[in-house]
């Protein structure tokens, strides 16, 4: 749309059946150039509010025929045009004053709302966000593609995407509550994790029951409040993750590592693109480089955080955002019957941080191979040692994880993290990942909101036949 001339947008628009005045003000009203912020917050807050006024003139997506849905994409396709201009000017100046000058941390899931409220039309408010939170995925408009180009311009800023990996490694408030739980009971239950200090470890048990372990909106907070209380637990040396047990009958009784991301939920709407972002930038990210302090950028070479390392114990599976997962754990332990799995193609989505990381581990073809055709690797197999550290029985899985665990600890933890750190800064320092978070997040909001993510969920998954 941006390459075309204002006859052939206003012709395809008007095919739509909206009334020429108001497709003329709208495109007479594009600007065409950027300047002053304040002059442009005004002027593409105009065009950007006349852009939601033409495609609320439509009818709903699920309703629109071929003519209006092409109108609507591009309107859509123009807005963001001028979004990606605007930001490419302004997103330090728009960062600064979302931060006070980078004097306050704001996490992803907020700055994106921040900046709504403060910038007119630059992100979806709450309130439009809100008002298709009960649709299905296959009926949601789009509108939260600009939240994706919004962060990684973000991101893509040194400064600016430096501070806000900064913010996302921070303890969140509500771990210290929880951490003085741990310290009293030995043990903190929340919900959908449960936390269990066992001599010099502290052990994480993430718990999904009905969907497998799956990861959605209902395990996001707890899994990382869980992580935060791990790391900075001062009564153990070396955290463990491993799975809780399961209702499936096909496993009931048993441990499963994880399935990655619900794809039920997924599909019927009720994981946000914000999501992705929250869990890359949050918790996963904290399992390789710890918990930040605020006083310093923990990017290793001026400043680092609080951290231990991490044991994975997989048991029968590690799926999609599991799988992803062992790629920051420093030891993993696989039973002999499991086998880990990267379906990205089948789901129509980017493996979160996997095509970065995975590489390291594989090299560049097996990693292309699991994460574009689906290849299956079965742990007890020389490509699956490439990921897994050590294979045990499956019965033998908890003897083996308190023998790993003493292994690992009898000569401290100091000489431990210093390894980490020492491994972490030269195969992925802090400004490598931000600048894959970049791509990352407008990627993924384009996938998220992608024809092909709901043909891939119907033809593979049966999400359609499937109950939320």
């Amino acid at each position: 749309m941006q390459h075309e001339t204002a006859a052939p947008a206003s012709a395809l628009l008007r095919r739509a059946g909206l009334a020429q005045s108001a497709i003329d003000a709208w495109l007479g009203a594009e600007p065409k150039a950027t300047g002053d912020l304040a002059d442009d917050r005004h002027r593409y807050a105009a065009f950007w509010l006349g852009a939601e006024r033409l495609i609320g003139a439509l009818p709903k997506k699920a309703a629109r025929r071929p003519p209006e849905a092409q109108a609507a994409d591009a309107i859509r396709e123009t807005s963001r045009a001028a979004r990606e201009r605007f930001l490419r000017t302004h997103v330090a100046a728009v960062y600064a004053a979302l931060t006070q000058e980078f004097s306050r941390f704001m996490r992803v899931e907020d700055i994106v709302f921040a900046a709504a409220d403060a910038f007119p039309g630059l992100a979806p408010t709450r309130r439009q966000i809100a008002a298709e939170a009960g649709m299905i995925q296959r009926d949601k408009d789009g509108i939260e593609i600009d939240q994706g180009i919004l962060l990684s311009h973000f991101l893509g800023h040194e400064r600016a995407g430096n501070h806000l990996c900064h913010a996302m490694l921070l303890p969140r408030r509500e771990s210290e509550e929880q951490l003085a739980r741990l310290a009293a009971d030995g043990m903190v239950d929340l919900g959908t994790v449960k936390i269990e200090r066992r001599g010099k470890a502290v052990h994480l048990f993430p718990s999904n029951p009905r969907y497998l372990n799956a990861e959605d909106q209902t395990t996001l907070d707890a899994m990382e409040i869980a992580v935060d209380v791990a790391i900075l637990d001062p009564g153990s040396d070396i955290a463990v993750l491993q799975g809780g047990t399961v209702e499936h009958p096909k496993y009931r009784g048993r441990r499963v590592f994880g399935t990655g991301i619900n794809l039920t939920h997924l599909y019927r709407g009720k994981i946000p693109f914000v999501w992705y972002l929250q869990r890359d930038l949050g918790f996963v990210h904290k399992f390789l480089r710890g918990v930040a302090r605020p006083d310093v950028l923990p990017d290793d070479v001026h400043g680092y955080g609080i951290e231990k390392p991490w044991i994975a114990a997989v048991d029968c599976f590690a799926i999609g955002g599991h799988c992803q997962i062992l790629l920051t754990m420093d030891y993993v332990l696989a039973a002999d019957d499991a086998y880990l799995t990267l379906p990205a193609r089948k789901e129509g989505i980017i493996p979160g941080v996997s095509n970065l990381r995975l590489p390291r581990f594989t090299g560049d073809r097996l990693a292309r191979q699991l994460i574009q055709y689906e290849r299956r690797l079965v742990c007890d197999s020389p490509e699956g040692r490439l990921i897994c550290d050590e294979i045990a029985p499956a019965a033998e899985i908890d003897a083996a994880v308190e023998r790993v665990v003493a292994g690992l600890t009898s000569s401290g933890a100091v000489s431990a993290v210093g390894n980490r750190r020492a491994f972490r800064v030269g195969e992925e320092p802090l400004d490598l990942f931000r600048r894959y978070c970049a791509v990352y997040a407008r990627e993924q909001a384009y996938c998220h909101f992608s024809p092909a993510l709901i043909a891939n969920l119907e033809r593979y998954w049966g999400a359609q036949n499937r109950a939320g």
